[in-house]
């Protein structure tokens, strides 16, 4: 039978305090719900009914300010190779450490080649490339039917400088040293290994280097090829075989 020694209150009060001993404190619906539906799109509101909420002003983000271009070739700039690589060895201020250490480029003006890498290979000495970068090169030259007697060999900087930032150095100024270096070498054809070389010739670091097929400055257009590092091609026979292909090519058409 039911209990009526208490009253409606305090039945309800007792029902809601068990529902809480037993972890429930909270109101369900026995409604249906479709819990996979997609939620529903708001519809567009004119702009004459709806208020715009208020624009939030962001920050910009703190950007690096540009390289500061120095003039590295001076007043008096060298008129020929011979007065290049005196100032490429002897002259202070073209890197942060000094001439002392500095690897000359090798090779005659109006050379039938000239090769260009970025920096000199780490441990080389006396000449550019002596290393295993160098021993690769000396294959690549002997398929090509090419000797080191025939090509102009030069770096955009004069040492082994390891992770260097070309972008920042070829706007401040080493793409004017490389540039009027290749005025003076006036060869052929130039080859360029290395996509970070980019800069130093004009162009942006992110360009397909596959399409550009002239190097141009100024009064000069000379047959460009810009390929991958010779330290990329060291351990990958994939981009050496891409290479050799579109040097094939390159060749053919430079002609």
């Amino acid at each position: 039978m039911p209990d009526h020694s208490h009253s409606l209150a305090e039945q309800f009060n007792a029902a809601i305090a068990w529902w809480k001993t037993a972890g429930v404190d909270m109101d369900f619906a026995d409604n249906a719900t479709e819990w996979l539906a997609e939620p529903e799109v708001e519809q567009a509101t004119p702009a004459a009914n709806k208020a715009a909420p208020p624009a939030t002003k962001r920050a910009d983000a703190p950007t690096a300010p540009p390289p500061q271009k120095i003039d590295l070739l001076g007043e008096n700039p060298p008129q020929d190779l011979e007065g290049w690589r005196a100032f490429w060895c002897d002259t202070p201020g073209l890197d942060a450490i000094g001439p002392r250490g500095r690897i000359a480029p090798s090779g005659s003006a109006n050379a039938q080649l000239m090769i260009l890498v970025v920096d000199p290979e780490s441990g080389d000495t006396d000449d550019l490339l002596s290393q295993a970068q160098g021993k690769l090169l000396d294959r690549i030259l002997t398929a090509m039917g090419i000797g080191r007697r025939d090509i102009y060999l030069a770096s955009a900087l004069p040492r082994h400088t390891p992770m260097a930032d070309c972008h920042a150095l070829a706007a401040g100024g080493h793409a004017d040293l490389l540039q009027h270096h290749i005025a003076l070498a006036q060869p052929q054809k130039i080859l360029a290994l290395g996509r970070n070389i980019l800069p130093f010739l004009g162009h942006d670091a992110a360009q397909d280097h596959a399409a550009l097929s002239e190097y141009c400055h100024e009064d000069l257009r000379i047959p460009l090829m810009v390929s991958e590092s010779l330290e990329s091609m060291m351990g990958s026979p994939r981009l050496k075989a891409r290479f050799w292909r579109r040097w094939l090519v390159w060749t053919q058409n430079a002609q």
